[in-house]
């Protein structure tokens, strides 16, 4: 059995040797770990956050986003225009996440291929990968019957206009609908990373270092000669405690597409200025709906249905997909459009209000943003919102409401800082005079793709190799050349279970 450390809990410095070090544990460093620990491949992983259990999981927001979210659930784009919700404990995003899982989309394989240089990533090759986690994972089709009415108005607004609607596929087993997916399954039916995979890894003999942010990697020439960490208890809001220091003949970087970005950055090593590039957040916006009856948002399995009608780019040059989204108290009040005693109204009809929100598919026409350091070292991502991006938000908010109108909303309502109500579809022309763009109204986003991208606009090679370096390597979602057109997660376990056969052979290692 592997060890657990509380870095905040070092009495004095901590220096280690191993064959490989992983940094992160979402669902790239994770998987990863599993497969080469159980190799028998001496393996330690540094997490930043805390490790977690369903007996931290209150379901208190005011708790949950301090304790499992980057920068304690306020983590925003450079310049503020943009939410962005991203894990931070032991399992990374798989601990907070809404469950949804897809197999990344062929069309989108083809284009890496074709426009990006990435050859490696068939379907072929990938099927055998995806396979071992939908059975590790119990991945499997939502059953529609057991949707929320959140979810069941996606469903039956869709039918209704005739446009594709299809139940999604979870991550769970034993799931009993509590919708609380987004702080931390409370039964532990989420088939997360700290349930699954990093005690596999550890019962296999994995080190775990926990409450540890990687500071920089130093270097030898080409290779990296020791990983550099620094203890962080949880409450803290830096680094203060010992000083971890780990060398490795292996490095993998699998600290999501902004903390690695940031991390490498921190470290000098960018190899053709293109680290941080090309980062895409599938940026979102939504609508609220009142109904009549209530739907209780804030109950059952947060996203179960989608709906891919409108993924081919549309005008502005972006596809999009459609997804529900819980609409607990804490995260409404801070979106809904309204203030003071409206707010307190709105609030008090919660149970009436549901939610939609359209995520835009970026990568394909657009650079997305970038990822650079801010004065302290932490990662800062700039990410404009361009004319075309905001045309197709316009054209999203639009379908969006048309959707919840044909699923018997009594109103919709953009979340502009303006309240505009809509009660039917001759109303719909008046998000026309609406503006649209970077604070114009709320845009969020909950999946962080690119920024060490593979292929030859990139800056890792198809052995998931960063170029230029001996023995350093990236497995996680900052390797997609673009976004995807689905939830993120699968793609990157995937991706993580292939990529162990590749640093196995690293380090002499047959799988």
């Amino acid at each position: 059995m592997g060890e657990i450390i509380k870095a905040s809990e070092l009495d004095a410095p901590l220096s280690l040797k191993t064959k490989v070090c992983i940094i992160g544990s979402g669902a790239g460093g994770a998987v990863l770990a599993m497969r080469l620990a159980e190799a028998g491949i001496d393996t330690v992983m540094l997490e930043a956050g805390p490790l977690v259990s369903s007996e931290d999981f209150t379901l208190r927001e005011d708790e949950a986003y301090p304790l499992l979210y980057q920068d304690r659930g306020a983590r925003v784009s450079g310049d503020g225009a943009i939410t962005i919700m991203q894990g931070r404990s032991v399992g990374g995003g798989t601990t907070v996440n809404w469950t949804s899982c897809y197999r990344t989309p062929e069309p989108v394989l083809r284009h890496w291929s074709e426009v990006h240089g990435v050859k490696n990533l068939t379907s072929k090759r990938l099927e055998p990968h995806f396979e071992a986690i939908e059975k590790l994972l119990s991945i499997a089709p939502w059953p529609e019957s057991l949707s929320n009415a959140n979810n069941r108005k996606l469903f039956t607004g869709a039918r209704k206009l005739g446009w594709q609607v299809e139940p999604t596929r979870r991550n769970v087993a034993g799931c009993v609908s509590s919708g609380y997916c987004g702080m931390g399954c409370p039964v532990d039916a989420k088939q997360a990373m700290h349930l699954t995979t990093i005690p596999a890894a550890l019962k296999a003999g994995m080190t775990l270092i926990a409450e540890c942010p990687v500071l920089r990697l130093e270097k030898e020439g080409a290779r990296v000669s020791a990983v550099v960490a620094r203890a962080q208890a949880v409450g803290d809001a830096e680094p203060k405690g010992q000083m971890i220091r780990v060398e490795a003949e292996l490095v993998v970087v699998s600290a999501g597409a902004l903390n690695g970005p940031a991390l490498l950055l921190r470290s000098q090593i960018n190899p053709g200025g293109k680290v941080g590039k090309r980062t895409f957040l599938h940026p979102v916006v939504a609508m609220i709906g009142r109904y009549a009856e209530p739907v209780h948002a804030f109950y059952g399995p947060p996203q179960s249905v989608a709906s891919h009608q409108f993924i081919k780019p549309q005008p502005g040059g972006y596809g999009m997909f459609i997804e529900s989204a819980p609409v607990h108290p804490m995260l409404a009040a801070s979106v809904l459009p309204a203030s003071g005693l409206e707010i307190a109204d709105l609030l008090a009809d919660l149970a009436h209000m549901g939610a939609l929100i359209a995520l835009h598919v970026d990568g394909f026409e657009d650079e997305g943003g970038s990822v650079s350091l801010r004065s302290g070292g932490l990662p800062k991502l700039d990410y404009p919102v361009s004319r075309g991006l905001a045309a197709a938000m316009k054209l999203s908010h639009k379908r969006l409401a048309e959707l919840s109108l044909a699923a018997g909303a009594e109103w919709v309502a953009s979340l502009h800082p303006e309240q505009m109500i809509l009660r039917n579809k001759a109303d719909l022309k008046r998000l026309d005079g609406l503006e649209y763009g970077a604070f114009a109204h709320t845009i969020f986003s909950a999946h962080q793709m690119g920024g060490c991208a593979m292929g030859h606009r990139g800056v890792v090679d198809e052995h998931f190799a960063l170029r230029g370096m001996d023995n350093l390597y990236v497995v996680d979602g900052s390797l997609f050349p673009t976004s995807l057109g689905v939830n993120p997660s699968q793609s990157i376990y995937g991706l993580a279970h292939l990529a162990a056969e590749e640093i196995a052979a690293a380090v002499g290692v047959k799988l």
